[in-house]
Order: C-alpha cells, then structure tokens, then sequence
C-alpha cells in the first residue's frame, strides 16, 4: 500500500485510540483487526484482507450493541482517512451509553 497519506488505509491513528481505551485488540493470520470495547458493546474490524469486505468497498466495520436498543452498523469505505474513522470511535465512545 502506499504509504505517506491520510488516506493509505493505515489503522494506526483507530487502534492507536482503542488502545488507549483498554478495547482488546486482536490480528488475524489474514492482517485483518478486530477490536471490542471492554463492555462488550461495540465491536470494530478493520479489514483491509477481508474479500467480502472489499466487495462492499469497505475496509472498517463497526457494530454497535446497545445495552437498551437495536444493534447497528456503520461502515467507511477505503478512502475515508482512519482520521475520521477514529473521530467517530471518539464520539461514538463519549457520547453513548453503549
């Protein structure tokens, strides 16, 4: 992948921040990365190994899990910046209850 733009699918600044909120992290044999918030509410994959993703044209997949409502998903596609992918996780996590 090329690298030296926000947009080369590079996860660091996402698991960087999930990291640093305790989510568990685990890697694939593929290089794919599945992250879980310490609740158990909220599940991110990135998945830039992943076919059925790319046929979708997505490479990030959040499932939210709400303790009192329906479960629901938000997907970005490849060129959205891991930037905004970990500005929404920031928001997601201080302004829920999930």
């Amino acid at each position: 992948m090329p690298s030296g733009s926000s947009s080369d699918q590079c996860a660091t600044p996402v698991l960087d921040l999930l990291s640093t909120l305790g989510w568990a992290i685990v890697d694939t044999p593929e290089a794919n990365v599945h992250a879980t918030s310490p609740d158990g509410g909220v599940h991110v994959g990135w998945l830039p190994e992943d076919p059925a993703a790319w046929k979708r044209n997505i490479v990030w997949h959040v499932r939210v899990l709400p303790a009192g409502g329906d479960a629901w998903v938000q997907e970005f596609g490849l060129h959205t910046p891991s930037e905004a992918v970990a500005g929404f996780l920031a928001a997601l996590v201080t302004h829920s209850s999930c």
